[in-house]
């Protein structure tokens, strides 16, 4: 039996061991798509104990705690910090075969040095010794980055936003660590949404221009882009329902903008037809500009009502959108491809039903302007489990070019979780590890290991064009 998490945790083969240990352990990371806080990098934020930087964000721990009939009060109550770290660490025992269980303890293990399995017996003790880290002067959320070997990271920003934050990173050089804003024009898109009207009040001050029409709002867009740009954006993010495909003339568009500027709803006709035309100008600037656009798509969001009215957004009440038409997204990336304006392009779909149709429609849309440029992206969300991660790289070996794989992210709103990019480089090594030994692939280190580095690293810099070197 082997030992509980120990330094081959996943590795089945003495050839993944290998190649975990000295070709992927030590290599940076580069986080390209997350949430968390600039403001907090900026003002290198330290944290009064576990909770707060465990449980105060993290609706995966809130989700599995509902599961486990925990009151409200010690998810997002009123309870003390304590109370609720108590809680949390009652149900984790529970959480045999959940990926919470593989990340709670590469935390502990990593930031805290703390190895015994986390449970009401040893809750008490745990407490003690992550708050005692966490109160060392050393602890703010910079060396946390630094010391989990982050070279850059991508906040998620919307088009208003100032990035006062990213400015002050950028010209404090006592921290090296690149922290580059990505433009998350969702709210400018959500025309269907009761408060957009507001919403566009607020990016006509931002662009300091106004908008009366279709061709004003993008225009506006254009100029909050030049304003990323500036501080070295150069990446975009649309959380979609699904990738639509609904043509209309510019005169309908135009029409269905004016209206719904002047007060009226829209019908769901009207909505898919903005949002198509949306997204096909916003692919166009960036094919122009030569940033990366990243679809995320295949979620039904805020399903609990009367929790939704409670809690809001991004509290734990998402699910897998069942209806995700490959058809409609190989038809909207054609259409950018007839026009030349198709930029690089990474899919990410919730519903782990579409990895193969993702990977066949990969294929029709590859030229030579870049290795792999329509990616698939990381397994997502629902998906960043052991098998998710593991069904994802199968599916992409089978029908793309894995070794052209750009490699995990995080997607979290915590500065603890760059454990997810060693769980994700242990699967990895683990997958290629079987097919060594299997006699399905030579153990040719050379080229496996550059492979490894690959995904795990340069990739990344290579189809993001990031400024910071690739390693050898």
């Amino acid at each position: 039996m082997k030992q509980f998490m120990d330094e081959d945790f996943l590795l089945t083969t003495e050839t993944a061991s290998k190649l975990y240990h000295e070709f992927a352990e030590n290599v940076p990371i580069i986080d390209y798509h997350c949430h968390i806080s600039p403001k907090e990098i900026s003002e290198n934020r330290h944290f009064s104990n576990i909770t707060e930087v465990w449980l105060g964000g993290d609706h995966y721990k809130w989700r599995f705690m509902r599961s486990c009939g925990i009151d409200e009060r010690f998810i997002t109550g009123d309870a003390s910090d304590k109370e609720k770290f108590m809680k949390w660490a009652e149900c984790l025992s529970k959480a045999i075969g959940n990926p919470l269980y593989h990340w709670s303890h590469l935390e502990l293990q990593r930031y805290f040095s703390f190895r015994k399995p986390l449970s009401a017996k040893t809750a008490e003790e745990a407490w003690e010794v992550c708050n005692e880290v966490l109160n060392r002067p050393d602890m703010g959320v910079r060396n946390i980055i630094k010391n989990s070997n982050v070279t850059l990271i991508c906040t998620t920003d919307d088009p208003i936003d100032s990035l006062i934050y990213h400015d002050s990173i950028k010209a404090d050089d006592s921290f090296d660590v690149k922290v580059l804003p990505a433009w998350r024009p969702d709210k400018a898109m959500n025309i269907e949404k009761d408060d957009y009207l507001t919403y566009i009040k607020a990016l006509e001050d931002a662009s300091r221009t106004g908008i009366h029409t279709f061709s004003d709002l993008i225009n506006a867009l254009k100029i909050r882009m030049d304003y990323f740009a500036e501080r070295g954006c150069i990446v975009s993010d649309h959380a979609l329902q699904y990738v639509m495909y609904a043509p209309a003339p510019a005169t309908e568009i135009e029409r269905i903008f004016t209206s719904r500027i002047n007060g009226s709803a829209v019908t769901r006709e009207e909505e898919l037809k903005f949002k198509y035309a949306f997204m096909q100008a916003m692919a166009a600037e960036y094919s122009k500009r030569g940033w990366i656009m990243q679809l995320h798509y295949g979620c039904k969001r805020d399903n609990n009502k009367l929790k939704y009215d409670v809690f809001g957004p991004d509290s734990g009440f998402d699910s897998i959108y069942n209806y995700a038409p490959s058809n409609e997204l190989a038809d909207f990336l054609n259409a950018l491809e007839e026009k030349h304006s198709l930029p690089k392009t990474i899919l990410y779909s919730l519903n782990p039903v579409d990895n193969a149709s993702i990977g066949t429609i990969l294929g029709c849309f590859q030229d030579s302007t870049a290795v792999s440029k329509i990616q698939q992206g990381s397994a997502w969300w629902f998906n960043d489990h052991k098998s998710g991660m593991e069904e994802q790289l199968r599916s992409l070996a089978n029908l793309g070019n894995l070794s052209g794989f750009v490699g995990m992210l995080t997607d979290s709103r915590s500065f603890l979780s760059y454990t997810r990019h060693e769980y994700f480089r242990r699967i990895l090594c683990n997958m290629f590890g079987n097919l060594v030994e299997s006699g399905e692939y030579p153990d040719d280190y050379d080229t496996l290991g550059a492979i490894v580095k690959n995904i795990c690293y340069n990739n990344c810099i290579n189809y993001f064009n990031f400024p910071v070197n690739p390693i050898s």
